[in-house]
């Protein structure tokens, strides 16, 4: 088999929040960049979402030939996707939207490009059922911000060749990214599925009347959240452990965690938790724009991932100590 031609031109198909940040990655990375959106005002919207995202992209380091002139827009996606070597798609999340794009796009696209979805749990078995090449059709989930959030989760579907798995995680991690394979389809993939989890809790917790929404925030920013952006929650865990790592964890701390689970709650999104937790969240903002609180999660992501080393960077060097047992 000959070895694919590299990637130089990406479409980026939906300039929304999810797809803009995408663009302005590309083009940091020093890729041409066509993007496509039919609504009205999209490419404005799109330049200036570029425009806020560079000088983060700057402190983080362009490639050589970086450049925002590389950008191109059209309304017209398959024109966008027409000379395409990988397309990155982040529509809106409706299955039946998406099926149609992808046929749309599969027709438009050079035989060896590469179609991504951008899609936060839909299935990629069902995004490609109507694609008469499915086998390069593939999930390329990232978190938000992409162009700050190292993290994508590849996932292909029934029709996905390995081939295209192989090569998506290849080029998302030429340009920065920390690529995961996710192994078998699920609703919300892995990160989200997590993060729904999570929220479960916090949700329950607040319906209850146990903790504020400002002060269940704080119990996760200021507590795990802080180990989490270090080390992921198994290898937390190893080190809750002390000396005898996950096997002592397991020996001694696993059952409490067992009857933490049996107690979690399963909260139901009423009007009334619903507005609950809106009035919780203004509170906790103090008056705060969407804009100013974007802009110091950015600044302190930004310091995070330099003291991890980078996009790439692994788990600090740093050496850790669990000096309390019973709060692993």
């Amino acid at each position: 088999m000959e070895k694919p031609d590299p990637i130089r031109h990406v479409a980026v198909v939906g300039t929304g929040l999810i797809g803009g940040s995408w663009a302005a990655l590309f083009l940091a990375q020093g890729l041409d960049v066509t993007a496509a959106d039919p609504a009205p005002g999209a490419e404005k919207s799109l330049r200036e979402s570029v425009d806020r995202a560079w000088p983060i992209l700057e402190q983080l380091g362009l490639k050589a030939g970086a450049s925002r002139n590389r950008l191109r827009f059209t309304p017209d996606p398959a024109e966008a996707v027409a000379r395409a070597d990988f397309v990155q798609e982040s529509g809106p999340e409706r299955a039946e939207f998406k099926v149609g794009l992808f046929a749309q796009l599969d027709r438009a696209t050079p035989a060896g490009a590469i179609l991504a979805s951008s899609s936060s749990g839909l299935k990629m078995s069902v995004i490609q059922s109507g694609c008469a090449n499915p086998g390069r059709c593939v999930i390329g989930h990232p978190f938000n911000p992409p162009h700050v959030i190292p993290l994508v989760e590849v996932v292909g579907g029934e029709r996905t060749s390995p081939e295209t798995i192989e090569r998506a995680m290849a080029f998302y991690s030429s340009i920065g990214k920390h690529a995961i394979h996710v192994r078998r389809e699920v609703r919300g993939h892995v990160a989200n599925r997590l993060q729904a989890a999570l929220w479960r809790e916090a949700v329950h917790l607040v319906a209850e009347g146990v903790v504020s929404v400002a002060d269940v925030d704080a119990a996760v920013a200021q507590g795990p959240g802080l180990r989490w952006g270090v080390m992921g929650p198994n290898l937390i865990l190893h080190l809750g452990g002390g000396r005898g790592g996950m096997r002592h964890f397991m020996d001694h701390l696993s059952g409490p965690f067992e009857s933490w689970w049996a107690d979690l709650g399963n909260p139901v999104l009423t009007p009334e938790l619903k507005v609950a937790l809106i009035d919780g969240v203004e509170e906790e903002a103090a008056g705060r724009s969407v804009e100013e609180l974007e802009r110091e999660r950015d600044r302190l992501l930004l310091g995070l991932i330099a003291l991890r080393g980078g996009p790439q960077g692994g788990p600090s060097d740093q050496s850790s100590s669990v000096t309390k047992r019973g709060s692993p």
